[in-house]
C-alpha cells in the first residue's frame, strides 16, 4: 500500500515527465518538419529524432505505469500486464540510453581534434555509419529487454512466493542464479552505452578545454564569441553527462529490484529519472537555437494574447 508521501513523490514524477513530454515534442516536431521541408535526413537530426520520439513515448508510458500501479494494483502484476508493461519500459529506457550515446559520439567526432588515426576514419564516416548505428542499437534493446523482464517477474515471483523447509536451498540458488543474469543483462543494456557516452564526453570536453586554453592565450581583452561558445559547448556536455549518471544510477536501483512497489525508495528514483528526463530535454533546447524558437514564439504570442485581451 503507497503511503501519503509516496503518492506525492508519484504525482511529482507525473508532472516531470508531462514538462519532458513537451520538451522532446519539441525537439521532435522541429527535427521532423526540417526533415520533411528539405527531404534531407542529416545524421544529426536522425539521432535526435531516434531520442526525441523514444523519451516522449517512454515518459508518457511512465505516466500510464504510473497510474495503473496506483489505481489498478490488483492487476498490476499479473504475467501478461507486467511482462509487456516491464519489456516496453526497458525497451525505451535502453533505446534512449543508445540514442544519447551515439548523440555523444556524434558530437565528439564533429567538434573534437584528435589526429589518431581511427578518430579521423570515424569523422569521415559518422554521417553514413549513423543510420545502422540507430537500427542495430533499437535490435540489441530489444533483445536485452525482454529477457530481462523474464528475469525481473521470476525474481518478483521468487521473492513473494511462500518458501518451505524442503525446498529453502533450491529457492535460495534460484534467486542466486536470477540476480546474476540481472546484473549481466542490465550491465549489458546499459554499460556499453554508458561506457560510450562517458568515454565521447571525455574526449569531447578535454578537445574543447585545449582549444579553449589556446583561444584565451591568444586572446585580446575583448569578449570573443568563439570563446564564448567553447566555454557553453563544454557546460553543455558536462551537464548532459551528470544528467545520464544519475538517470543511469537511479535505473539500475530499480532493475535490481531493491524496493517495493509503490515505496518511497521506489517513487524517489521515478522522481529523479523524471527529473533527468526533463532537465535533458530542456538543456538540448537549450543548446540548441532552432529548438530556442519554438518556445519563445509560444511564449511571444502567449504574451500578446494576454496584452490583446487586457485591452
Amino acid at each position: 500500500m503507497a503511503t501519503t508521501f509516496a503518492l506525492l513523490l508519484l504525482s511529482t514524477a507525473i508532472i516531470a515527465s508531462m514538462a519532458g513530454v513537451l520538451g522532446f515534442g519539441i525537439i521532435l516536431v522541429v527535427s521532423l518538419s526540417k526533415c520533411i521541408r528539405s527531404k534531407i535526413w542529416s545524421p544529426y537530426d536522425m539521432i535526435m529524432i531516434s531520442l526525441s520520439l523514444s523519451s516522449v513515448i517512454l515518459l508518457s508510458w511512465t505516466i500510464l505505469d504510473s497510474l495503473i500501479s496506483v489505481y489498478c494494483s490488483s492487476s498490476y502484476y499479473e504475467e501478461n500486464v507486467f511482462v509487456v508493461n516491464r519489456t516496453v519500459l526497458i525497451f525505451l529506457d535502453y533505446s534512449g540510453f543508445w540514442s544519447c550515446a551515439w548523440l555523444s559520439v556524434f558530437y565528439c567526432a564533429k567538434v573534437a581534434s584528435f589526429t589518431q588515426s581511427f578518430f579521423i576514419w570515424l569523422k569521415q564516416r559518422i554521417a553514413s555509419l549513423v543510420p545502422w548505428l540507430l537500427i542495430t542499437s533499437l535490435l540489441f534493446s530489444f533483445t536485452t529487454a525482454l529477457p530481462l523482464t523474464w528475469g525481473i517477474y521470476g525474481m518478483h515471483n521468487n521473492f513473494t512466493a511462500p518458501l518451505t523447509t524442503a525446498n529453502s536451498s533450491e529457492t535460495g540458488v534460484t534467486r542466486k542464479d536470477t540476480v546474476i543474469l540481472l546484473i549481466l543483462l542490465s550491465n549489458a543494456g546499459i554499460g556499453f552505452p554508458l561506457i560510450l557516452s562517458v568515454v565521447s564526453s571525455i574526449l569531447l570536453i578535454r578537445s574543447l578545454w585545449i582549444h579553449t586554453r589556446q583561444m584565451q592565450s591568444n586572446a585580446s581583452g575583448y569578449r570573443d564569441p568563439s570563446l564564448e561558445a567553447h566555454m557553453s559547448a563544454i557546460k553543455s556536455v558536462c551537464s548532459f553527462l551528470m544528467l545520464y549518471i544519475t538517470y543511469f544510477i537511479c535505473l539500475l536501483l530499480l532493475i535490481s529490484g531493491n524496493f517495493l512497489p509503490l515505496s518511497i525508495g521506489e517513487s524517489m528514483c521515478a522522481v529523479v529519472m523524471t527529473a533527468c528526463s526533463a532537465g535533458h530535454s530542456m538543456a538540448l533546447i537549450w543548446s540548441n537555437p532552432k529548438f530556442r524558437e519554438v518556445p519563445a514564439r509560444i511564449l511571444h504570442h502567449a504574451n500578446c494574447h494576454i496584452r490583446t485581451r487586457s485591452w
